[in-house]
């Protein structure tokens, strides 16, 4: 099989397409597959009578507690290895960890062992999060040293591109009647196809340059952010987490239930990643924004109309636009909130973003744990479900107040 050679030094623009894509890739196979296979393929595994909604409920809350653990380990890892005296492991080491796990883990859950499923998906969650963290420091690094920062938006049409296609598979799947343990299969071996296309890519050290050295030692000089300004600001970013999941992890059980019968249920999720992909194509290509908060700002408001949309108009047009709203700045925020997190501390960029991917992953932790909790609670599961999405929504719009403050108490002073 081809493989994506490693970049070559031979001038500031060799191989950033390559490094670009092979971030989208390694993201597919983290996110696309090894975090949200399981959405698209729960239908499945309800129908098979292997899990009901609480206990599905519970596999997708240990997913994302898994996320939260990688990525505290994220932020927590430079300090650790300082006090153990252990040598530097480079970012791409961790990269290839991560996907190497997240193949095994995905064709783990083929193992009719439903005890064991819990602990796969713990440590699925942990190496999404390891891939994700040191995939975007690593290749935004990278890209940046070429001079070609905002290409590093293609990395994030990743996820989309494996949540899109991981939507139409299952929906082949389905009209094929394929139980779900063929379907984790399936996955398994396509996270190792695309595993094995961008593993040479990414090796080696982590590249700084001269002027990035000089940036970093200059910018606390010009700007030093307080703890106040710097947890405000993860704590709207996790809000995030808990704004998106409930409908990432349950839309297609909620549009069965909201349209039994329809030909066009499984189509919602496959827009969800199209518009993934879409957002982060466009984040690419706006202009440059001397804040972007503002870009994180409409961000937010743009996925919390599309979580209400879905609730209040609960047809065919109302799932298709909401499921196509939430997509549109799934990836996108993360790529402007990484970006600001390179702005506020850029000689710490990694542990900070791990904290943001932390914080996010509490929010994914109590999404699910809400659903369960309300849907014991509520005469229906449709009553349940949208209470549960309301309060997503809520979660997102009240992140754009905070932006919104942020911008006014901490402005981005002219360079």
């Amino acid at each position: 099989m081809p493989s994506l050679s490693a970049p070559s030094p031979s001038g500031p623009a060799a191989g950033r397409w390559r490094i670009a894509v092979a971030g989208a890739l390694s993201l597919a196979v983290a996110m696309g597959i090894g975090r949200f296979a399981f959405t698209p393929l729960l239908p499945m595994m309800l129908a098979d009578g292997v899990v009901d909604l609480a206990a599905a409920s519970w596999l997708a809350s240990t997913n994302y507690f898994g996320y939260l653990v990688g990525a505290l380990f994220c932020t927590l890892q430079p300090w650790l290895w300082r006090r153990l005296g252990w040598r530097t492991v480079h970012g791409a080491t961790w990269v290839r960890a991560g996907l190497a796990a997240t193949c095994l883990l995905t064709l783990g859950m083929v193992v009719p062992l439903p005890a064991l499923w819990p602990w796969l998906r713990f440590a699925a969650g942990v190496a999404s999060a390891l891939v994700f963290v040191f995939t975007s420091g690593w290749c935004l690094a990278q890209l940046a040293q070429r001079g070609t920062p905002a290409l590093g938006g293609m990395i994030y049409t990743g996820p989309g591109a494996g949540i899109a296609l991981g939507g139409l598979a299952a929906s082949a799947m389905v009209a094929a009647h394929w139980s779900a343990a063929s379907g984790w299969l399936a996955f398994g071996v396509l996270a190792v196809a695309l595993t094995a296309v961008i593993w040479r890519t990414f090796r080696g050290g982590d590249v700084v340059t001269v002027a990035t050295t000089s940036a970093t030692a200059a910018a606390p000089v010009a700007y030093a952010p307080g703890r106040m300004e710097l947890g405000v600001f993860a704590v709207a970013y996790g809000l995030a987490g808990f704004g998106y999941i409930i409908t990432a992890t349950f839309l297609p059980v909620i549009a069965r239930a909201a349209l039994p019968g329809s030909p066009w249920l499984d189509l919602f999720w496959p827009i969800f990643g199209v518009g993934v992909v879409i957002g982060a194509l466009v984040a690419t290509r706006l202009p440059p924004v001397r804040d972007r908060r503002w870009l994180l700002a409409a961000a937010y408001l743009l996925q919390g109309s599309g979580v209400l949309i879905s609730v209040w108009l609960p047809t065919l047009t109302g799932f298709a636009l909401g499921s196509l709203l939430l997509g549109l700045p799934f990836t996108a925020l993360t790529f402007f909130a990484m970006q600001e997190a390179r702005r506020l501390l850029p000689a710490s960029a990694a542990s900070y973003m791990g904290l943001l991917t932390a914080l996010y992953g509490v929010g994914q932790i109590v999404g699910p744990a809400l659903v369960a909790w309300l849907l014991a609670r509520s005469a229906t599961p449709g009553q349940g479900f949208s209470l549960a999405l309301e309060l997503a929504a809520a979660a997102l719009l009240f992140s754009v107040v905070i932006y919104l403050a942020l911008i006014q108490r901490y402005p981005v002073r002219a360079d």
